[in-house]
């Protein structure tokens, strides 16, 4: 493999840099002098971003873009082989690392590296664990999966030996992180057009855990029932938390304020520690702040940091995130494309003062809505009107074998108010026919289904 030396700046093409990560990871190497150019399908606010530090970006992927003083090429797992660029690179033997390649490579750069997995929160966690650091002024680098207003982005570039980032699951990829501190915050089946079913899944995060060092720490939910099989043979240390008290960190006393924001009194190793205010709903959200606070105390950050942080922390942008009100209807746009997504965001909103429970679904690929239809018609039926719009192809074809309307007929059987509509104007025009007021309406999914909410503010 290809090894970056980063204290001798080359030229790095990226294909896709457009890209949450991918374009968090130039950012940080044009701060760090190297020279960064590449490659998208489209122009983006975050593609302007990086042109305006010094990125050179060309928008379509063809074989001109890939010029011969391009010392490495990075790609993401959505690039195929028959990609032009791909193949030109091949072809002119420039030297090639994936998105997660680069990333182990980088976090390889700091001592204390924390690497942030599960299957859900991971973008909620990482941003609770950077306004922690930031409080404490230990000038962090962060690179998180969405966008934190307190860093004005996605990325952060400090200049200490800490590193924050996001662990992904999917294709593997974190498998190329080693660093000083892990966190699982849960293992779930998804990504089944990867994994070949939950024991495949439970033996991927059992990898990830055994690249700690013998003298790192894995930060894991000790409620799962596969604990033993995720830890199993680890020399790390290993640090609990969770919702039970058999836990080394767990909350006592959970209470929802008058805005639903989540309170609790901080347990650790069985004696009261703080109490703890959330600027967040969810129980969820207790548990994935327990995980910040363990790595907190690990790193050492005085806990008067640690209350600060996350008592300052209002989410990441699409998570549960107020966009506005229209006519007394509070309109909420939220990340959930997995069941248990879907069922921690209705416990936030069930917190949330309203009237009746709207929620706009845009199921997110073909095989994870046919994996798990009828955990996702369970999850949904909680909703007082559920409204289904075309499945969010992403990376996928259409399979033929389900579609969103076959959803939203499922969740009306089990005796919920759901209608399938072909376009978002339909869904606009029929949410401002039946909307009323002090209704709490949530536009839900890792697709483009926000632009519902924000066509109705605009409105």
């Amino acid at each position: 493999m290809y090894q970056v030396d980063f204290k001798k700046p080359i030229h790095i093409h990226f294909i896709g840099i457009g890209g949450i990560s991918m374009s968090g990871l130039a950012e940080i190497l044009l701060k760090a002098g190297f020279q960064i150019s590449g490659s998208d399908a489209k122009s983006s606010d975050i593609i302007d971003s990086l042109i305006a530090m010094g990125a050179i970006v060309n928008i379509g992927q063809q074989t001109a873009n890939i010029t011969d003083d391009i010392d490495l090429a990075v790609y993401t797992a959505a690039i195929h082989e028959d990609n032009e660029e791909f193949t030109t690179c091949r072809t002119k033997k420039i030297p090639m690392l994936t998105r997660a390649q680069l990333l182990g490579q980088i976090i390889n750069n700091y001592k204390y590296s924390v690497a942030v997995a599960g299957t859900h929160g991971k973008t909620t966690t990482t941003s609770m664990l950077s306004q922690i650091l930031m409080e404490a002024d230990v000038d962090p680098t962060i690179s998180v999966g969405g966008i934190l207003d307190s860093i004005g982005g996605n990325v952060r570039v400090g200049d200490s030996d800490y590193f924050v980032t996001e662990a992904c699951e999917y294709t593997n990829s974190y498998h190329a992180f080693f660093p000083y501190i892990s966190v699982i915050l849960n293992v779930d089946a998804d990504h089944l057009d990867f994994f070949n079913g939950i024991d495949e899944i439970i033996e991927s995060f059992h990898t990830f855990a055994m690249n700690l060092p013998d003298n790192g720490a894995l930060i894991i939910n000790g409620d799962m029932d596969c604990l033993p099989k995720v830890t199993r043979e680890l020399k790390a240390n290993i640090i609990t938390f969770g919702i039970n008290d058999t836990n080394r960190y767990y909350p006592k006393d959970i209470e929802a304020d008058e805005n639903g924001h989540m309170n609790y009194t901080l347990m650790v190793n069985g004696k009261p520690q703080e109490r703890i205010h959330l600027n967040i709903g969810g129980t969820h959200n207790v548990t994935n702040s327990l995980s910040a606070i363990a790595v907190a105390d690990l790193l050492g950050i005085d806990r008067e940091y640690t209350l600060a942080g996350l008592a300052s922390f209002g989410g990441a942008h699409r998570r549960f995130e107020v966009k506005g009100t229209l006519g007394n209807v509070t309109v909420i746009d939220d990340y959930a494309h997995h069941p248990t997504e879907i069922k921690a965001t209705l416990t936030t909103a069930a917190h949330t003062p309203h009237n009746e429970l709207w929620v706009v679904f845009q199921p997110h690929t073909y095989s994870r809505t046919l994996a798990l239809f009828d955990e996702f018609a369970d999850a949904l039926k909680g909703f007082d009107h559920v409204i289904l719009v075309d499945i969010y192809a992403a990376r996928e074809a259409d399979t033929g074998l389900v579609h969103a309307k076959d959803l939203a007929l499922k969740i009306k059987e089990l005796g919920t108010d759901a209608k399938y509509f072909s376009s978002f104007a339909a869904v606009e025009n029929y949410l401002l026919l039946n909307c009323k007021k002090n209704d709490l309406l949530i536009t839900m999914g890792a697709g483009d289904v926000y632009l519902i909410g924000e066509e109705l503010l605009g409105k």
